[in-house]
């Protein structure tokens, strides 16, 4: 890392979370800590205020969740580069943040040093995805191209329904649904309409519950 200070603002709900990172990079030469929020519109407010060169923050936050937070950063004039630290990593996770805007993406359980290069790394304009994370990425994006209607289609494969009561659900035929069917299967590259679910659900394209 250079002899540069990077300033790190610090976004997460739990406060016992806040305190240990802001404690652990408090140690790092070259990091100073100018902050934390316990929300996206408190860290939203914070920019305006304070030198912030990289973000922190995690995904699953009440109120302006960490998704929403990172599209309204990128809106700002010189918005200061972004690192996703969170204990959730489904594939949809992974991709939805990287749509968003986020340059980095680590787990909690990642060690203080590899923390230390995904910030080192992001903040001279270079994206840090661990090998597992990116390969997952990659999968994922290639899975992309589902319509609006087929991820909907596939909420209620994964639940179980059949194409009966898909098409009843849609108000479409029973033929319309079975080709929306296999459309996704097609895509998805699986055999049949159980590998798809499966599929779907470990990746988080669907959420199986109400």
């Amino acid at each position: 890392m250079s002899d540069q200070i990077i300033h790190i603002l610090i976004v997460d709900d739990h406060p016992v979370v806040r305190a240990g990172l802001a404690s652990m990079l408090g140690t790092q030469r070259g990091i100073e800590v100018v902050g934390s929020a316990s929300s996206g519109e408190e860290a939203l407010a914070m920019l305006g205020s304070k030198h912030i060169d990289v973000i922190l923050i995690d995904l699953r936050m009440p109120g302006m969740g960490g998704l929403e937070t990172i599209r309204a950063i990128k809106l700002t004039k010189d918005p200061p580069r972004i690192v996703v630290l969170t204990s959730f990593d489904t594939d949809e996770d992974i991709y939805q943040a990287v749509g968003a805007g986020a340059h980095g993406y680590v787990m909690k359980n990642t060690s203080q040093d590899n923390l230390v290069d995904a910030i080192g790394m992001v903040h001279a304009g270079k994206r840090y995805f661990p090998t597992d994370i990116a390969s997952r990425l990659t999968e994922r994006m290639a899975r992309s191209n589902l319509t609006s209607r087929e991820h909907q289609i596939l909420q209620l494969v994964a639940k179980g329904l059949t194409n009966k009561e898909i098409g009843h659900a849609f108000g479409i035929s029973d033929k319309t649904a079975r080709n929306h069917v296999n459309s996704i299967i097609s895509k998805l590259e699986v055999s049949d309409r159980t590998e798809a679910a499966t599929i779907a659900i470990r990746q988080g394209l669907v959420s199986i519950v109400d």
